[in-house]
C-alpha cells in the first residue's frame, strides 16, 4: 500500500505517521524522488486507488482532470479501478457543481460512493459523512473481485430497522430490531448492481455507503415513504419489523407515576398493513418481498405459520426466521428460508446476515422480468 497524501490531508496527519503505517515515503509533490517518476509510475503500480475522503475540491479537480499534484496525476495516469468516498458538508455534498462533477467522474467509471448520512463537524449532523472503515474496505474488495451485477438496472426498495409508536414525549412501543438484516440486503443489492432506496426506522448499525436513505420513524412514516417509492421500485424487500400497534392517544405531556393511583390502560388500535398494501398496488412485474419474525417450537410449526402469513399477505416471497432466545435481533447470525407464494421453500441460509441476504435477492433475481425499462 501507498499513501498520497494531499497538501491539506498532509495538516491533518503528518508525513511521519503516514510513513510508518504504510512503510513507504510519501509526498504530495510530482517533484520529489523525480528519477523514479512517481506521477507516472504510482498510478501504472495500483491495482485500485481509493481516495478517502475525498473532498469537493478534490472532486473538481479530478473531474476537470487536473494533475496539479502527485495524487490527481497518478488519478491520470492509474489504469485499475478508482474508488473515491466524499466527505465534506451537507450543503456542499447538493451542490449543483459538486453534483455535476460527481456524475462527470461516474461516466469516466470512477466509483464515487454515496457519503453516509450523520454527524458531521461541530453540531451539523446530515449527508456527507465520511463511511465507515468497513464499508470502505468491502467496497474495496468488491472493485477488485467483483460480484455478479444480475441486479444492474434495477431499483429495490427496502425497508429496513424498528419503528417507534410515542406513548408521550419520553416513551413509546418499539421492537427489538437492529436493521442488521434490512442493512444486509441493501449492501448486497449495491454490490449486485441495483439502484437501492432504503427506508430506515431506528436501528442500531451504520447506513451503508451507496443507498438513498429515507428516514420513517413511525409505522404511518413508513408506510407514507414506501407508497411515494413503489411505482418506480422493481422490487421492495420489507425487512423492517413495522409497529402491528400503536397507542390509540399520545399524551402531550410525559405520563407521570403516583404513589395515590396505577395509571390508565393504554388502548391499542391496529396500524396498517403495509405489506398487505403494496401487494394490492404492486404494478405488473414488481416483486414484493414480506419477512416473518415467528417464534415456534419446532421447523414444523414454524413453516406453517410462515405458510399461513404468505397466504394472508399475498406477497411473492416471504423470508421467514425464529427469532425466540435471542437468537437473531441484534446479532450478526441469522437462520432464514425463503418460501413462494405457494408456501414451497425455496432456499435456505444459515450463518452471517450477508448470506441470507443473497439467498433473498437470488430468488428476487429468478422472479424479475427482463428489464425493459429505465429508472430516472
Amino acid at each position: 500500500m501507498r499513501v498520497v497524501p494531499t497538501a491539506s490531508a498532509l495538516r491533518f496527519v503528518g508525513a511521519p505517521t503516514w510513513e510508518a503505517l504504510s512503510g513507504h515515503p510519501v509526498s504530495d509533490s510530482v517533484w520529489s524522488d523525480v528519477p523514479a517518476v512517481p506521477h507516472v509510475s504510482l498510478g501504472r503500480w495500483a491495482d485500485i486507488v481509493v481516495v478517502a475522503p475525498a473532498s469537493a475540491n478534490l472532486l473538481a479537480r479530478a473531474a476537470a482532470g487536473m494533475s496539479d499534484d502527485l495524487l490527481t496525476a497518478s488519478l491520470l495516469t492509474t489504469t485499475g479501478p478508482v474508488l473515491m468516498a466524499p466527505a465534506m458538508h451537507t450543503e456542499m455534498w447538493e451542490h449543483p457543481a459538486t453534483r455535476a462533477n460527481v456524475a462527470t467522474l461516474r461516466s469516466r467509471g470512477v466509483q464515487v460512493v454515496e457519503p453516509a448520512v450523520g454527524r458531521l463537524t461541530g453540531a451539523d449532523s446530515g449527508a456527507g459523512r465520511l463511511p465507515e472503515p468497513e464499508d470502505l474496505a468491502r467496497l474495496v474488495e468488491e472493485a477488485l473481485e467483483p460480484p455478479a451485477r444480475d441486479l444492474a438496472g434495477r431499483h429495490l426498495v427496502v425497508s429496513v430497522g424498528g419503528t417507534r409508536e410515542d406513548l408521550d414525549p419520553v416513551r413509546f412501543l418499539g421492537n427489538r430490531s437492529s436493521g442488521r438484516q434490512g442493512f444486509a440486503i441493501v449492501e448486497r443489492a449495491l454490490a449486485r448492481g441495483a439502484e437501492v432506496t432504503a427506508v430506515v426506522g431506528t436501528v442500531e448499525v451504520a447506513v451503508p455507503a451507496g443507498a438513498r436513505v429515507l428516514a420513517a420513524t413511525t409505522a404511518s412514516d413508513m408506510r407514507e415513504a414506501l407508497l411515494a417509492e413503489q411505482g418506480s421500485a422493481d422490487a421492495v424487500i420489507m425487512a423492517a419489523a413495522v409497529a402491528d400497534f400503536r397507542p390509540d392517544a399520545t399524551s402531550a405531556t410525559k405520563i407521570k407515576k403516583s404513589d395515590d393511583h396505577e395509571p390508565e390502560p393504554i388502548r391499542l388500535v391496529r396500524n396498517p398493513d403495509i405489506l398487505v398494501e403494496l401487494v394490492s398496488r404492486r404494478p405488473e412485474g414488481q416483486v414484493v418481498v414480506g419477512f416473518a419474525a415467528e417464534t415456534a417450537s419446532s421447523d414444523e410449526e414454524l413453516l406453517a405459520l410462515a405458510r399461513a402469513k404468505a397466504a394472508r399477505k399475498g406477497c411473492d416471497l416471504l423470508v421467514v426466521n425464529d427469532v425466540g432466545g435471542g437468537r437473531v435481533f441484534g446479532r450478526d447470525d441469522t437462520t432464514v428460508r425463503v418460501l413462494a407464494a405457494g408456501g414451497e421453500v425455496l432456499a435456505e441460509a444459515s450463518g452471517g446476515k450477508s448470506g441470507a441476504a443473497d439467498a433473498v435477492l437470488d430468488e428476487v433475481a429468478k422472479l424479475l422480468p427482463p428489464l425493459t425499462r429505465s429508472h430516472g
